[in-house]
């Protein structure tokens, strides 16, 4: 259990880094504010988003832990897909593997749509930093 909370905690930091970093994600990010869960199946990451920096990245997080408008939900394996450097078909875009694969997008789904481009590139630098799962 120890190894697995070392490599999850080494994926967040990876994560964060790289959306902090990201050219394009801070070009559009001015107004990148909200909150999000990436169901991944076996973990969930609660992504708090401020003025396009990462807030703060909350691990399984509990009912009563945090909000987030939006939740985009998907199996391990599929979340491995976007993971991929070159992702297999239907693996390469979050609308691609809703109409493809398992992958569903639920909750505030206005705020996600505002937020689109961004929400994407983050999807986007999961092929550099792997996924947790």
């Amino acid at each position: 259990m120890a190894a697995e909370t070392a490599v999850t905690s080494g994926w967040i930091e990876d994560f964060r880094r790289a959306s902090d970093e990201d050219a394009e994600l801070q070009a559009h990010g001015r107004y990148y504010s909200c909150a999000y869960l990436l169901d991944m199946e076996e973990h969930s990451y609660l992504v708090q988003m401020h003025a396009g920096k990462v807030e703060e990245i909350l691990e399984d997080p509990g009912p009563l832990d945090d909000r987030y408008q939006f939740i985009i939900r998907a199996s391990a394996e599929t979340w491995r897909g976007f993971g991929q450097e070159t992702p297999p078909p239907m693996h390469h875009g979050i609308f691609a593997a809703a109409f493809r694969t398992d992958l569903s997008l639920e909750g505030d789904l206005l705020v996600l749509m505002q937020n689109l481009r961004c929400v994407v590139r983050q999807i986007e630098l999961l092929r550099q930093t792997g996924v947790p799962v």
